[in-house]
């Protein structure tokens, strides 16, 4: 007898972290079902990663924004376990400079997704939040208990109403059950460098725009800010591996099928470290002994300090294994990947 997998829905399901998701997903025995609008992702991503789990993953290119839609899905989903969603904009600096936009699609796109789920069978949820929530922390590391302060961007504002809005749900006649993960930073790539960050245009992140430097593609990174209180001047951050960072995802479910009563419980997810861009760059030069080339500049609007994590607290069966190095090399090989073989609008 073949036991019937779990039906997890997946939004944003070809996005950088949520394509590593669903590869996880498959292998931990769920039945993931994406539903991505492919605004700021590929179509080719599904291919790789049903190449690389052996499966066929079902995907709806539907805008969690359209009630009518979404809806359809999760009829023809069926019974669904849970969701995961990955659906939102992301840019500290882009939410800068185009708030309504981030209000739109990330708090907006929630609200639907969640009024959908109330009307077919109210599965529990696993939220991508940020460690922007916290804004620039006056005590490190932090914590889940950390308090929430007013955020220094668009995006980190999103994040904290979303919170509210699940906590809301959780009260409200839906009785939601959910797990909120406050991510540090992600980067990397899967080790095949079949999957991996692929931002469309300039990247908005460090990472992706550092690789893409080293490969001739864009000028010299910039180092926003040198005058930082901290070691070096540059800011600090948690890195995380997004195969790390995918397999919490698999570790929240768990989780949360064992939840007895409905609430929001949050768990910071990030590597316990704090890197100094600077230290980030020669970690860089280390693994790949390629130069990087980068300059000093001034700093950018949005930027918190520094800013890591706890490793006190985590999810019951998840802990991070992947090291700074690990996911700095992957990153490089994806970027090489990509040079090799490009996708349209990406090298």
């Amino acid at each position: 007898m073949v036991l019937k997998r779990p039906k997890i829905i997946v939004t944003g399901g070809a996005g950088y972290i949520g394509s590593h998701t669903v590869v996880e997903l498959w292998a931990a025995g769920y039945d993931p079902v994406v539903v991505d609008n492919f605004e700021r992702s590929h179509p080719e991503i599904m291919n790789r990663i049903n190449r690389i789990s052996g499966n066929s993953t079902v995907v709806h290119q539907v805008d969690c924004r359209d009630r009518k839609a979404l809806a359809n899905v999760f009829r023809s989903a069926g019974d669904i376990q849970a969701v995961i969603h990955f659906a939102a904009y992301k840019a500290v600096g882009e939410s800068v400079l185009h708030p309504s936009i981030y209000y739109d699609n990330n708090i907006g796109g929630l609200a639907v997704l969640l009024e959908v789920m109330a009307q077919h069978g109210n599965p529990g949820m696993v939220f991508s939040s940020s460690c922007t929530v916290y804004g620039q922390p006056k005590e490190l590391p932090v914590t889940e208990s950390s308090p929430v302060v007013p955020a220094l961007s668009p995006y980190g504002y999103t994040k904290q109403v979303c919170e509210q809005l699940l906590k809301d749900c959780a009260m409200a006649k839906t009785r939601l059950k959910s797990v909120s993960l406050r991510y540090f930073n992600p980067i990397g790539a899967h080790p095949s460098a079949s999957l991996g960050e692929l931002p469309i245009g300039t990247p908005n992140n460090l990472v992706p725009y550092l690789t893409q430097a080293m490969a001739g593609l864009r000028p010299p990174l910039t180092v926003f800010g040198q005058d930082y209180p901290t070691d070096d001047g540059t800011c600090v951050r948690d890195y995380i591996h997004v195969v790390d960072l995918a397999k919490a995802h698999v570790a929240a479910l768990q989780h949360l099928e064992g939840m007895e009563n409905p609430s929001m419980e949050i768990f910071n997810i990030g590597s316990g470290k704090g890197h100094s861009v600077l230290e980030l760059i020669n970690a860089m030069e280390k693994v790949t002994e390629i130069p990087v080339p980068f300059e000093m500049g001034p700093r950018r609007p949005g930027d918190v300090a520094a800013i890591w994590a706890s490793s006190n607290k985590h999810l019951p069966t998840w802990s991070p294994k992947l090291s700074l190095e690990d996911a700095l090399l992957d990153a490089w090989n994806w970027q090489k990947s990509l040079s090799q073989h490009p996708l349209d609008g990406h090298a």
